[in-house]
């Protein structure tokens, strides 16, 4: 994580939702079919609720059927850190936002071509920023 970003819990704990917080800083996960990006395509990018860091582009964005937003690629490998993760029914890593540390979702390998990867990400973690939207 990004040494110098500092994440104060108890201001997070004011500006987050119950979930948000759950997900991001408990490495928690929203019901499956339930977050609000799931069935988002619109152009744009989609940033860390935590430390508004780019992470993914709706250009990688598919409807994997899993329940969360997939992506098949992040904006830069630079902008997530992965740590193994055993505790799922597949081979998987926990994908941590490398600024703040944020718990993400996870990336699996069964993703489509040309990566292979499906970064099956909580959208309780995201905040999403259209492509016209002004600065």
């Amino acid at each position: 994580m990004d040494k110098d970003f500092k994440v104060d819990k108890e201001e997070l704990k004011k500006r987050l939702t119950p979930l948000q917080y759950h997900v991001t800083q408990e490495q928690g996960t929203e019901e499956a079919f339930s977050g609000c990006y799931n069935e988002t395509f619109n152009e744009g990018l989609y940033v860390c609720v935590v430390c508004e860091q780019h992470l993914f582009s709706s250009d990688t964005k598919y409807d994997s059927q899993c329940g969360w937003p997939a992506f098949n690629d992040v904006l830069d490998e630079g902008k997530v850190k992965l740590r193994p993760d055993n505790k799922g029914a597949k081979p998987r890593s926990e994908v941590l936002c490398s600024k703040c540390g944020a718990h993400l979702g996870h990336v699996i390998g069964d993703g489509p071509p040309p990566t292979m990867k499906r970064f099956c990400i909580n959208s309780a973690s995201l905040n999403f920023l259209p492509k016209d939207a002004k600065a």
